[in-house]
């Protein structure tokens, strides 16, 4: 553990300046205009693979973005660690409520802000100076792959192909994955399942033009006034979803799982004061830490429609659009609830609008074990590290690829992630503690060392 922290303090400044580089880079996936800032970050990632001792550096073409692999592999015998992570973020709008700009990465109190700070930049880079550390030590316990795509953001639409067309390649024993978070470095944890993904669009059309509200208003239908009362029909009184079938598949906890989830450290005056809001809102009958991990949900990402630009403009609109994403629990299907969605979504329009719906990604919900080997050398790691016992919880994103890697390689993931619940990730400023990128840093090689020990 020493010599990981003489490494670490000697250079830490560069591994800073370097990370700082790295996020400058706009690799914004969802936004045609940004296409070469992402291009430009899949070299820099693949030249910094090279630069920390990765053989086979390849720039992996895709119909999208493409992914950056490299590995080392020292010894056929020794078990192998394939490492996942994300080059693209998402979106920085609205960029008028940064503090800064959130491509130039700007330390506060000890915290890096900049948009992909946490997610995913600042969190798999702490993968490659670790790698780059274990090799200049010597240290280097596992044969070690990367894959790192630029696609995450928008559903890794591709990455499902290249993981089929490669798995061969892709050969590995566990998959380390750092998009997650920890319920804080007080408090380190392990995330043990992550929720599901079905993500749609909806489009609400009622006349052939905008018209004018006074001549107009009251005698034809408003596609916004219609698509908010449909939107506000998907929940009930008890902010239950009342799409039906939706719950179907859902199991519910046992007495045992929810006494344990709940234990975990939570402080609801806190929480409601990072968030600035007066009370905290969901599903009836459920814990703020069961709602986040273990319910499914129901959100409006975005909603628009008519006229917003400056001044007024007394239009009643032709049409009205809104995005909304649905996190799904173990046993539910993406595809299952986007069709169950577009159905019941179809079904409520009144007569007078036609509706569109249209699915755009999804991802399946996972499990990870707790009683595997990788799992027992993440938490030796967190111990050694951290002098405390990891604390198992269940985290309330998607990372849809994770089924993905079970289904097609056949190998679990550890979820191994040192971001903050509070870093505001797809929000603006978004950060990630300095603190956290070194930790992580110090780490991940010890997760290497007790992977291969206890692989033995």
């Amino acid at each position: 553990m020493q010599e990981i922290k003489n490494y670490v303090e000697t250079h830490k400044q560069r591994f800073l300046d370097e990370l700082f580089e790295l996020l400058r880079f706009p690799s914004v996936s969802a936004d045609p205009k940004y296409k070469e800032d992402v291009l430009k970050t899949a070299d820099y990632v693949a030249q910094k693979l090279k630069d920390a001792g990765a053989d086979k550096v390849e720039i992996c073409e895709t119909a999208g973005y493409p992914i950056v692999y490299g590995e080392k592999i020292i010894d056929g015998s020794l078990p192998t660690v394939l490492i996942y992570g994300h080059y693209d973020v998402q979106p920085a709008d609205p960029l008028e409520l940064w503090h800064t700009p959130p491509f130039e990465p700007t330390v506060r109190d000890g915290k890096i802000y900049a948009r992909g700070a946490c997610d995913d930049k600042g969190q798999f880079y702490m993968h490659v100076k670790a790698f780059e550390l274990m090799m200049e030590t010597n240290t280097l316990a596992c044969n070690v792959k990367f894959m790192i795509e630029g696609e995450e953001e928008v559903g890794s639409a591709n990455l499902g192909i290249y993981v089929k067309a490669n798995a061969e390649r892709l050969k590995a024993d566990v998959v380390l994955i750092s998009d997650t978070s920890m319920i804080s470095m007080e408090n380190p944890s392990i995330e043990t399942g992550l929720r599901g993904l079905a993500y749609m669009e909806v489009e609400v059309v009622g006349p052939n033009r905008d018209l004018h509200s006074g001549v107009y208003g009251g005698a034809v239908a408003n596609p916004a006034t219609i698509l908010c009362k449909m939107i506000a029909s998907l929940h009930d009184e008890n902010n239950h979803i009342t799409i039906p079938a939706f719950y179907d598949k859902v199991i519910e906890l046992t007495d045992e799982e929810k006494k344990a989830l709940n234990s975990a450290p939570y402080d609801e005056n806190e929480y409601k004061q990072d968030l600035d809001i007066k009370e905290v809102w969901g599903e009836k009958g459920y814990s703020t830490l069961e709602r986040t991990g273990t319910r499914p949900t129901l959100e409006v990402n975005g909603i628009w429609s008519g006229y917003i630009g400056e001044g007024a403009k007394t239009v009643l609109p032709s049409k009205a659009n809104a995005k909304i994403s649905m996190r799904l629990v173990p046993s539910q299907s993406s595809e299952e609830i986007a069709e169950i969605f577009t159905k019941h979504f179809e079904s409520i329009a009144p007569k007078n609008v036609k509706v569109k719906v249209t699915p755009h990604h999804g991802g399946e919900p996972v499990v990870t074990p707790t009683d595997s080997i990788a799992y027992r050398a993440a938490e030796k790691a967190i111990e050694d590290s951290f002098g405390k016992t990891a604390i198992p919880t269940r985290g309330g994103g998607s990372i849809p690829i994770v089924a993905l890697f079970e289904d097609v390689l056949g190998i679990k993931s550890v979820l191994f992630g040192f971001g903050l619940d509070s870093d505001a990730l797809h929000s603006p400023n978004e950060k990630y503690d300095i603190f956290n990128y070194y930790k992580g840093i110090e780490t991940l090689p010890l997760f290497h060392k007790y992977f291969a020990e206890l692989s033995k």
